[in-house]
């Protein structure tokens, strides 16, 4: 997955008339999303006498989403074949309708699955929230030498990449003080090369724990040394060095804290930064492993900046986007992925600020 990082530098660029109207258009967008309303309910499907509900009143910092039941036969279908495909001048256009978007996305089925689909003892005291859960077909399992249940259990899951490419991210929900030690398993079992961090430690209440050193910390099994940092207006960068017994791994940790919960940053600008960021340490990595992504329950912000580099790279290879298609594919691999309908178009005003970098195609 490689993207154009001198798209970045152009988005640098003081003069681009392009970007000034996506960034007067953003601004509008955000004024005009605070008028639309946050109950949405997905309409009645052809061919279905299923009415799905996504009341997004229910978010909360104890259940940031409330599942759904809906029979999974319907819901698979449904996210599969889902597909709104945007040329460059669609997307800018499309950014504009935001009532449009919110019920797009209010379409969208959450495909969460309830804890009877997970049946694992001791699974519960592993996961932040009661209604967020890894959906089976995709969830990491760790191996473990007695590879029992329970101790094979983590909240997170294999997420599909551009073009379908498999087991290009992990999401998975922020570290708990008995999950450290699985959560650093993970990364070192999947060699993973980065760790993608979207939200602050504590926000109203605690989103994750300090899960790395200040300088060097012993987790389970792992020794864990900082090598390094370095610190951005937009984030910053810990360079770690993974041990276990006599072997040693890379592992580069970037937070990106300026991104409030359940809802956008204040410029699609700063989200193209640091999607351009990962794809530079992707490049230099020798690790080839999934790209671990979390915020707090693994699916908001998440879902956001997976969505976000997918959509990228779909423009710049084709000079168009399915950003419902990505979604959908997304709830397919892990239920709820982008929880509101503000990032949504959230994501619809990212991909059209880094189109308007890209050459315009044009039919011959």
């Amino acid at each position: 997955m490689v993207l154009a990082c001198s798209v970045c530098s152009k988005i640098n660029s003081s003069s681009s008339l392009q970007r000034e109207e996506v960034e007067a258009g953003m601004e509008k967008a955000t004024n005009k999303s605070q008028e639309v309303k946050k109950h949405v309910r997905l309409q009645d499907r052809r061919g279905s006498s299923v009415s799905l509900v996504l009341d997004m009143s229910s978010l909360s910092n104890t259940d940031p989403i409330r599942s759904v039941s809906t029979p999974r036969d319907v819901t698979v279908q449904l996210l599969n074949t889902a597909s709104h495909i945007l040329s460059q001048k669609m997307l800018q256009e499309q950014t504009w309708r935001l009532e449009q978007l919110q019920e797009e996305f209010a379409k969208i089925p959450s495909n969460f699955i309830s804890p009877e689909e997970l049946d694992i003892p001791g699974r519960a005291a592993k996961d932040r929230y009661r209604s967020i859960l890894p959906n089976p077909q995709s969830r990491v399992c760790l191996k473990t030498m007695r590879n029992q249940e329970d101790e094979c259990y983590i909240n997170a899951n294999y997420i599909r990449g551009y073009a379908g490419q498999e087991k290009a991210y992990i999401a998975t929900q922020g570290p708990m003080l008995n999950t450290v030690n699985d959560f650093w398993t993970m990364v070192w079992q999947e060699e993973s090369p980065l760790i993608v961090m979207l939200t602050k430690l504590k926000e109203e209440k605690e989103k994750c724990i300090c899960y790395w050193p200040d300088t060097e910390a012993t987790y389970g099994s792992f020794t864990i040394r900082l090598q390094g940092v370095c610190k951005y207006d937009e984030y910053t960068i810990r360079n770690f060095t993974l041990q276990l017994k006599d072997k040693c791994r890379d592992v580069k940790h970037i937070v990106f804290s300026s991104w409030p919960d359940q809802k956008t940053p204040e410029s699609a600008k700063t989200l193209l930064h640091l999607i351009c960021e990962v794809e530079k340490i992707q490049q230099a990595s020798e690790n080839m492993g999934p790209i671990v992504v979390h915020c707090s329950a693994g699916i908001g912000r998440t879902g956001c900046f997976i969505a976000a580099q997918i959509g990228c790279q779909q423009l710049k290879d084709k000079g168009e986007v399915d950003i419902l298609g990505i979604v959908c594919q997304l709830r397919i691999d892990r239920g709820g992925m982008i929880q509101t309908s503000e990032q949504y178009q959230f994501l619809h005003h990212t991909l059209a600020m880094y189109a308007s970098q890209l050459p315009e195609i044009t039919d011959s």
